[in-house]
């Protein structure tokens, strides 16, 4: 079974998100924050197919922080450099989502068409 780390602070995006991969058939596991991302990843680093990271959350010091999806991308990439990475944004944030994708994200999603990441996610693991 393919399983998919969903790390958002957001707890009502993170659960209708969480319940659109359970019914499209992933195993979810979530976090919501950098620091706990960073853990639940680590005990599972080889059962993660994917991840989808939220750019704007608590970071790793636990202080609110714009970009700290990109800070976590980093440390995941660390641990598994292969990792596909997927980073949700709000509509306005798609330069910074730009850089996302040049730190080695497959790509970024704005929230809001849960059916398009599924999508997303079955493309990217399809070319991996």
């Amino acid at each position: 079974m393919t399983t998919i780390l969903l790390v958002d602070d957001e707890k009502l995006v993170q659960r209708s998100l969480e319940k659109t991969m359970l019914r499209a058939g992933y195993d979810v596991l979530t976090a919501e924050d950098c620091q706990s991302g960073s853990a639940v990843f680590a005990q599972n680093v080889q059962a993660v197919d994917i991840a989808v990271l939220d750019l704007n959350m608590p970071s790793f010091d636990g202080t609110p922080k714009n970009g700290a999806g990109l800070d976590l991308l980093d440390d995941l990439k660390k641990q598994r450099a292969n990792l596909p990475v997927i980073i949700l944004t709000a509509y306005d944030e798609v330069s910074k989502a730009k850089d996302a994708v040049a730190r080695g994200a497959n790509a970024f999603f704005v929230k809001g068409r849960e059916q398009g990441l599924v999508e997303l996610v079955q493309k990217i693991l399809k070319n991996e």
